[in-house]
C-alpha cells in the first residue's frame, strides 16, 4: 500500500509546464513572428509577381501557336477564351491551346488584360499586379508582354 502511494505523489510532481515556462516558450514565438513573418510575407509577394510574369510567357506562347494555326491573332471578342475552344468560322484552329481555364486568371483572381491590336505590338498581355489598377511599384506594378 505504501509503494502505491508513493507512485501518486511522484506522478503528481512532474505533470504539466509551469506559467513561468508557457510565458517563456510563448515570447520566443512572439519573438521569431515578428522576426521572420515579414520576410515570409515578402517572398510569398514576391512568388506571385513571378508566377504572373511566368504565366504571361506562357499565354504568349499560346497565343503565338494559335497565331500559327490560323493565321490570325486571337480577336477582342471572345478573346482569351479562343485559345481553349474554337470560335465559330476560324480555320485551322487546332486546339486547345491551354490546358485550363484557370490559366487565364493571374494570381491575384483577376483575368488577363489582353488588347489586340495593341500599343506596344501586335497585341498587349498584361495584369494590374496586386492592386488591379494601372500604374504602381512593387507587387502592386503591372506586369506585361512588353
Amino acid at each position: 500500500m505504501k509503494s502505491i502511494s508513493y507512485k501518486v505523489r511522484e506522478l503528481k510532481a512532474v505533470e504539466g509546464f509551469t506559467l513561468i515556462e508557457m510565458l517563456v516558450v510563448l515570447g520566443i514565438i512572439a519573438l521569431l513572428a515578428t522576426l521572420v513573418g515579414p520576410q515570409v510575407i515578402r517572398y510569398l509577394s514576391k512568388a506571385k509577381t513571378d508566377t504572373a510574369e511566368a504565366q504571361i510567357k506562357n499565354l504568349e506562347a499560346a497565343i503565338e501557336l494559335h497565331f500559327l494555326d490560323t493565321g490570325h491573332y486571337p480577336a477582342a471578342n471572345p478573346g482569351l477564351a479562343s485559345l481553349l475552344s474554337a470560335p465559330p468560322n476560324l480555320t485551322g484552329w487546332n486546339g486547345p491551346y491551354l490546358r485550363n481555364r484557370e490559366a487565364l486568371t493571374d494570381p491575384w483572381g483577376r483575368s488577363y488584360v489582353y488588347v489586340v491590336p495593341g500599343d506596344h505590338g501586335e497585341y498587349d498581355l498584361y495584369s494590374y499586379g496586386l492592386d488591379g489598377e494601372q500604374g504602381g511599384e512593387g507587387e502592386n506594378r503591372d506586369i506585361a508582354n512588353w
